[in-house]
């Protein structure tokens, strides 16, 4: 897709925390055309980006795309982008077993990003987690490292990873960890401290608008330096 005529995003995981800062800062910039969506159920502006949806800039580049992830491939036109930004992830608690947590937060990404890559996307981001690596022995990690590993290896031009400790911002559900987290951040070391659900969105995209070739990695310390 030409650039020339503003960029186009995929963007998997709009409902979510992180985003859903990345839609409304993708919307707000000049330099992106068209923001794509990617949802599993119907979902209105309102339900994306909450009751002041209709004062985001750009809201006329949105384009809900509700898909069947489980047959991603029957829509391969929606995958001919310039950047994709990946948010999906879930917790086992909420997907009910690994095997349902897997298929969200590995099985899920991993395809679009191969769908994506098809089709000639060359930038690529993607929410990640600290601690993450392919060879922990925590299952968490391990599937976020390995979904890392899996993805590198696809071969996009430009691939940007956040890796945030706790998120701050507003959720739908209760942690109970996180939110004990939030409260005693001001005790713990700068790499473990919560981070803003907008600048982990910020890092990402800051990082995929240089267009450095290659493999970048933000960690937690640097994405709470965003504004």
């Amino acid at each position: 897709m030409a650039q020339s005529k503003g960029i186009c995003v995929l963007l998997a995981g709009a409902s979510g925390l992180v985003g859903r800062q990345a839609l409304v800062q993708l919307l707000a910039d000049p330099m992106v055309a068209e923001v794509r969506a990617l949802v599993r159920r119907d979902l209105t502006p309102a339900e994306m980006l909450g009751p002041a949806h209709a004062a985001v800039p750009g809201l006329d580049k949105l384009r809900i795309c509700k898909a069947n992830f489980e047959r991603l491939e029957t829509h391969a036109d929606w995958f001919n982008v310039d950047w994709v930004f990946c948010a999906l992830g879930t917790t086992i608690r909420q997907a009910g077993s690994q095997a349902a947590f897997r298929q969200v937060d590995f099985d899920y990404p991993l395809q679009i990003a191969q769908l994506a890559k098809a089709q000639g996307a060359c930038r690529f981001m993607l929410v990640s987690a600290l601690g993450a690596s392919a060879r922990s022995k925590v299952f968490y990690s391990r599937t976020k490292g390995e979904l890392e590993e899996a993805i590198k290896a696809i071969g996009f031009e430009h691939v940007s990873v956040a890796r945030p400790s706790f998120l701050a911002g507003e959720r739908t559900e209760h942690r109970t960890g996180e939110r004990i987290a939030l409260k005693l951040g001001f005790l713990m070391p700068a790499r473990y401290k919560p981070v803003r659900d907008a600048q982990v969105a910020a890092g990402l995209l800051a990082s995929a608008r240089t267009g450095q070739p290659g493999w970048h990695v933000l960690d937690n310390i640097a994405l709470r330096r965003m504004r």
